[in-house]
């Protein structure tokens, strides 16, 4: 579990400016001074603006997809510490790039201490339920992270941590560290604005990684000193991007833990094994599955979701399910951090990582990253990963079983995107193109373009596909139940090989 930030205000941090003696311009002190920092116990700032959804690339060479944000709130209290964001978006249409209808979302998320959770409709619920707490335990650190990066939250933690300063441009660069390894280093300029701050959270694929938040064209709200643009990046993209229209000065921002998020204990990983053939395993567990083949002499697991808990359990599971062979590959459908984010534990493992070739040179990067805040098995063992990538048809063999890779060509999700076949079991295993619906759920207003481009692919390669193992979704379906779903009459195809 990762460390959690925590800064603790008291009435003795207060930073106290002399009646005879004004701070040199540029300074903490200053800053302090000029935005009210120490009269400002709590903040709500709303706008407009762009957010950008991370880890979610539809090219590994490319920047988060965008979203247009029509409503932007963030109600913040510094004493608690809590904080309240609220926005309303909708994905921005891309016309070279074929994707479902964009809907509108508005999430609620908050933190409270060491608490977070999401305000949120429970599935299956009727869309005029009232929404109910979602405990996020590992959304702490970040949300919290995005307090002290506020201005006046940034000023607040600067004294309560001693911070330590040096000129720069005109100003100073301001650095401290809470919690012992989290860092925060911001640059106030000579106009005594936080105009940049910059620290370092934890992402299973990134590392460390790096968030920058800037801010500019500072103006009086109200009574209150605050910028009118907030531009954060994350892993060296934009991920918000907000124009301000509305500050308020010291609202009431009272965000009570509700019980079940305060005694919620997160529920340990399992894994449930479905045998689909022989040899051939379906490892079940949350949203996100993998599929283990048992080769003659070693193992291939296809998909490494989320973290390195989940290729922990996986992993132990697969050992369990066929024991004394080593877990020699690891095909890695695409680069997205939901299925990306536990390809690192395999490397640990042994394992080869096989890609599609786009994949190889971000991971390279990526994973050169340090890995301070939380070092996982591979920076422990110190383990270079080892790559076995494609650009067409790949195919793994053991001299008895097949097991065919191929792109997804021309599907909107993603451009280095890959499915799995197993010729001899007629078994076809992806992930983002199609997930099947529960049974008897009734069939969507309109087909997903993934699964049509999904359906498209395999006619095009003419693979007999007698049951999907989709990597999300409840259940293993067939080629019929994807063309139910895209309106598609059933027809016949065959294979090839």
């Amino acid at each position: 579990m990762h460390k959690l930030i925590v800064v603790s205000l008291g009435l003795s941090i207060a930073l106290s400016v002399g009646a005879c003696a004004r701070p040199e311009a540029g300074t903490l002190q200053a800053a302090t001074t000029a935005l009210g920092a120490n009269e400002l116990k709590s903040i709500e700032y709303s706008g407009t603006g762009k957010w950008f959804q991370f880890g979610q690339a539809p090219n590994p060479t490319l920047p988060w997809p965008a979203f247009n944000v029509s409503s932007f709130t963030a109600s913040i209290n510094y004493e608690t510490p809590a904080a309240r964001v609220q926005m309303e978006r909708i994905q921005v249409v891309e016309p070279d790039r074929a994707r479902p209808a964009p809907v509108q979302q508005r999430p609620v998320q908050i933190v409270s201490g060491t608490h977070a959770w999401n305000m949120a409709t429970p599935a299956g619920a009727a869309p005029d339920a009232a929404p109910a707490p979602q405990p996020q335990p590992a959304a702490v650190e970040e949300r919290t992270m995005e307090i002290w990066t506020t201005p006046h939250g940034f000023l607040k933690a600067a004294a309560a941590n001693n911070a330590t300063s040096q000129p720069a441009n005109g100003g100073s660069d301001v650095s401290f560290t809470v919690g012992g390894n989290h860092r925060y280093v911001g640059r106030i300029n000579g106009q005594n604005q936080v105009e940049r701050v910059q620290t370092w959270i934890d992402n299973p694929v990134l590392g460390d990684t790096p968030v920058e938040v800037t801010y500019s064209e500072y103006r009086d709200f109200n009574g209150v000193m605050f910028p009118a643009k907030i531009v954060r990046t994350q892993g060296g993209y934009p991920v918000l991007d907000i124009t301000v229209s509305t500050v308020t000065k010291n609202p009431t921002v009272d965000l009570q833990v509700p019980d079940q998020v305060r005694t919620f204990t997160p529920p340990p990983v399992t894994v449930a094994v479905e045998k689909l053939a022989d040899g051939v395993y379906y490892l079940k567990g949350g949203g996100h599955h993998s599929v283990a083949i048992d080769q003659r002499d070693h193992i291939v697991v296809v998909e490494a979701p989320l973290d390195e808990a989940r290729s922990l359990a996986v992993i132990a599971k697969v050992k369990e399910t066929i024991p004394n062979k080593p877990i020699r590959s690891v095909i890695n459908t695409h680069a997205h951090f939901d299925h990306s984010g536990g390809l690192r534990t395999y490397v640990a493992e042994g394992a080869t990582i096989v890609t599609h070739e786009m994949n190889k040179p971000y991971y390279e990067k990526a994973w050169a990253a340090p890995r301070t805040l939380n070092p996982d098995r591979m920076a422990q063992a110190n383990k270079t990963a080892t790559f076995e990538t494609f650009t067409d048809k790949h195919v793994l063999t053991d001299g008895r079983r097949v097991i065919e890779v191929h792109p997804i060509v021309g599907n909107g999700h993603n451009d280095a995107f890959a499915m799995v076949y197993l010729p001899a079991e007629k078994i076809l295993i992806e992930v983002d193109a199609w997930a099947p619906a529960a049974p008897n759920t009734p069939p969507p207003a309109a087909p997903s373009p993934f699964a049509v481009n999904l359906y498209e692919n395999i006619r095009r390669l003419k693979l007999d596909v007698r049951q999907i193992a989709a990597l999300h979704g409840p259940r293993v379906a067939t080629l019929a139940d994807l063309q139910s779903a895209i309106g598609q009459a059933a027809t016949t195809t065959t294979t090839t090989q």
